[in-house]
């Protein structure tokens, strides 16, 4: 190896091609303000997904916040229903739901997630939207940034910024407030008196707005998010994708409006290269599919808007497949896209069925380990449990408990009485005694049963074992 002191300018040159190859620096993207009928569709996504997220905090339900996530409490409100602990399997539903909606949506419509509904893509928009009622359009910001440092462009930079800033805190207090009341952190932040873990949260999440929608935007779906990398194992040749005419646009070319392209030998295409100014990710759809393209179709809109003004037809850029690229018939309804529909609408119908059907009762029986069995005075088989009882409802209840399963079975308990709060759990130790007579074999299935004696549809059977000397 040669040392910094014996390299040449040849060495120097190799180094510096290699870290070339090796690492594309960055180069801002201006994406151009379009207007169109998928600019409008896209507007309203955000401010639906954007107004969906700041605003669900604030809303009341049976007077506590709707939708709160309380970890401390071990319990999640979301709206009329609250889940525990014991409720993990729902989010497991849930999840799988997710999963197999992107399955269908993207075998479907490609990366309609990404172009519409991705937090990157919503907040990007958002700072994007900032940034050009501070710093202008696309050719302001250009010339702005090219321009030497002034006290009027640091102005204007320290204004958007802050904007950003502001916008970014907003952020993270509200992602903070569906674990912490938003009412409460309110005041607590009016006070400056916010807890270690919720100040921390609120400063991580606000920053991580700010670095990936104001500074890094594109770079996040291109190097950091892996869904672009195995997308593509999900598309056929009829999943809808947005893609440039090439036998309709070439060869592309200028020409005035009133030229015949087809005397000139050109094609529909101007070469205005309009579709690459309105791209967030900086692509040349015209070079066909690549796995940067969002599919947000902003390059539709624009091309779209080109081509009526030209008196062409329009969709020379257009949301097609590859089948009807090469003159063939888009299937919509194929395997892929009707397994994924199928166990989709199963597995949704089984998670609304189980919400639907589900008990605000909860019972645990742990056997005691310490002993199988023993005799009591009286020659009876005793077995000895610990119930825990978890009232999952909103209100206190009391409850009857019952056991069968074996003939002449006694129970006692320590308290006649069993009342649980709102949110609780009671520990309820209990003896099982049974004549051996009346045993069967070594180990009998019992049954409890939990019933509140004030709402007899709140009940609740919880199997268990009787070990005896059989």
């Amino acid at each position: 190896m040669t040392s910094p002191a014996t390299e040449g300018p040849r060495d120097r040159q190799a180094d510096e091609q290699l870290d070339q190859s090796l690492y594309a620096r960055r180069e801002k993207i201006y994406p151009r303000e379009v207007h169109g009928l998928y600019a409008r569709l896209r507007l309203a996504g955000v401010l639906g997904l954007l107004g969906i997220f700041y605003f669900t905090p604030w809303l009341r339900w049976d007077g506590h916040q709707a939708v709160l996530l309380d970890l401390p409490a071990r319990k999640f409100y979301i709206f009329g229903v609250t889940l525990w602990p014991q409720d993990f399997i729902y989010l497991v539903f849930l999840l799988i739901i997710a999963g197999l909606a992107l399955f269908f949506f993207t075998a479907l419509a490609g990366r309609i997630w990404c172009g519409y509904a991705c937090p990157q893509t919503v907040w990007t928009e958002a700072f994007l939207w900032i940034e050009r009622k501070v710093e202008g359009g696309r050719m302001h910001q250009q010339k702005l940034d090219a321009m030497p440092m002034s006290v009027n462009k640091l102005r204007i930079k320290a204004t958007k910024h802050t904007l950003w800033i502001l916008f970014s805190i907003w952020t993270g207090f509200t992602f903070v407030g569906y674990f912490t009341p938003v009412i409460e952190l309110g005041q607590r932040l009016a006070q400056f008196s916010l807890g270690p873990w919720e100040t921390f949260w609120v400063v991580f999440y606000g920053f991580a707005t700010y670095g990936n929608a104001g500074w890094m935007r594109e770079q996040v779906c291109l190097y950091m998010c892996p869904y672009a990398r195995f997308q593509s194992a999900m598309f056929d040749k009829d999943t809808l994708i947005i893609s440039y005419l090439s036998g309709r646009g070439e060869p592309r070319g200028s020409r005035k409006r009133s030229a015949d392209p087809r005397g000139l030998g050109l094609g529909d295409c101007i070469d205005c290269t309009l579709c690459v100014q309105v791209c967030p990710t900086g692509i040349d759809i015209r070079d066909g599919l690549q796995y940067e393209c969002i599919a947000c179709s902003a390059c539709i809109d624009a091309c779209d808007d080109v081509m009526d003004k030209m008196g062409y037809e329009k969709g020379l850029i257009k949301y097609t497949t590859q089948h009807e690229m090469t003159g063939g018939k888009t299937r919509i309804l194929r395997p892929r896209i009707m397994v994924y529909a199928v166990f989709l609408l199963v597995i949704m119908g089984i998670f609304a069925y189980s919400i639907g059907t589900r008990t605000a009762l909860g019972l645990d029986v742990i056997r005691d380990r310490n002993r199988l069995y023993r005799e009591t005075a009286e020659g009876l088989i005793e077995n000895v449990y610990t119930l825990k009882i978890l009232n999952m409802d909103k209100i206190a209840h009391r409850y009857t408990l019952s056991v069968s399963g074996i003939p002449g079975l006694e129970m006692h308990t320590d308290t006649e009485e069993i009342e649980v709060t709102a949110g609780d759990v009671m520990e309820l130790p209990v003896r099982l005694r049974a004549d051996e007579a009346e045993l069967e074999a070594r180990s009998s299935k019992i049954v409890f049963d939990l019933v509140a004696t004030d709402r007899a549809e709140l009940k609740v059977q919880e199997e268990a074992r009787f070990l005896g000397p059989r």
